[in-house]
């Protein structure tokens, strides 16, 4: 079986594969900020990790155009079910970014999505997603609501049952859901060959008679315009697509992994050639729209706002750790009881701070 093309707009010099593609310049720069806000973003959290400040981190630097260019084509009104590696996708949908810091940090204000936006916390259960997507964008559609949910989730995911039950669901009752699957080629330490027989993601929504495209996740442009036809589609009663990104994490895992064990330098490297950042950098020159006063701006202003990001929620107080016993059950049972006595006991006597 001959494998599905890769739709792409943006080589990787920066020059648009088709030269009778018009880019509106203003979205562009508005892409490039967010890509270097949430690059900043990301591996600053992972020096917060290493410092103790929050808790094991998963990075997705190397991801940000899959995330970003996906997230941007949403309308105020869809639904958002990211998983922890999609932060990109939810600042850039409106997840407050203090709120993604105190997730890490272990507060429960982190788990509170936005008032304006349907996001979803970050689901941590691999696939639980995809079949809550499609509940609500059946919701959506049995409202007549006229909002898509879109799901995120990795190459490792399409080996859960959720994964297939969520895809029939939707297609036999044509919802409004795209799911986009970023396939990094691993799933932790298990590589994409290991993964499935399957030559690519994309097709295994043909078994459910689905829409699907595979798409170079490191461009932007592409991302974009593939996520937007999904969701018009979607909105307009078609039914769900499959979107697969082909993307990359630069980083581990998690800060708790270590990749130099499953994979090698000389692949990651290779990768690092089509960073989604230099890539956008590079048509952003060519068209007069960026310089280096204007890209020094760029990083500025997205350092500030990082650092004050970071600066707030560090200075919030830490919150009563015996508040873990409660809102869990109803009625405490005595072993529960018992643990809370113990616990109250011991942070009397530890002089918790």
């Amino acid at each position: 079986m001959g494998q599905q093309r890769l739709f792409q707009i943006l080589e990787l010099d920066g020059t648009l594969r088709d030269e009778n593609i018009v880019i509106n310049e203003k979205l562009a720069m508005e892409m490039y900020k967010l890509l270097v806000l949430n690059r900043i973003f990301d591996r600053k959290l992972v020096n917060m990790q290493r410092k103790g400040q929050i808790g094991t981190y998963a990075s997705f630097e190397g991801q940000e155009a899959s995330q970003v260019g996906s997230a941007m084509a949403l309308l105020k009104q869809d639904w958002m079910f990211p998983t922890y590696r999609d932060h990109a996708a939810m600042l850039t949908f409106g997840y407050e970014m203090v709120k993604i810091i105190w997730y890490w940090m272990g507060r429960i204000e982190g788990c509170i999505p936005p008032d304006n936006r349907n996001i979803l916390p970050p689901y941590v259960p691999i696939a639980t997603q995809i079949p809550q997507a499609a509940g609500a964008a059946w919701a959506s559609k049995y409202k007549n609501e006229g909002a898509c949910s879109l799901a995120y989730f990795g190459d490792g995911a399409t080996s859960e049952g959720d994964f297939h039950e969520g895809l029939n669901m939707a297609s036999v009752f044509k919802v409004p859901v795209v799911y986009f699957c970023q396939n990094n080629g691993y799933a932790i330490s298990v590589p994409f060959s290991r993964q499935t027989s399957s030559e690519t993601i994309a097709q295994k929504a043909i078994a459910y008679n689905m829409d699907n495209v595979r798409v170079d996740g490191n461009d932007i442009f592409a991302v974009y315009i593939t996520t937007k036809n999904a969701l018009e589609a979607a909105r307009s009663g078609k039914g769900p697509t499959l979107i697969e990104a082909i993307t990359y994490r630069y980083g581990p895992h998690t800060t708790a992994d270590d990749p130099s064990r499953y994979r090698s330098t000389e692949e990651s490297e290779s990768w690092r050639a089509r960073d989604p950042i230099l890539r956008l950098e590079a048509y952003l020159r060519s068209q007069g729209v960026l310089d280096q006063d204007v890209q020094e701006i760029v990083f500025r202003e997205a350092e500030r706002l990082v650092n004050d990001g970071i600066q707030y929620a560090l200075t919030i107080p830490k919150p009563d750790p015996t508040i873990m016993f409660n809102n869990v059950l109803s009625q405490k049972p005595w072993n529960i009881q018992e643990q809370e006595t113990d616990f109250n006991n011991f942070i009397q006597r530890h002089h918790y701070q």
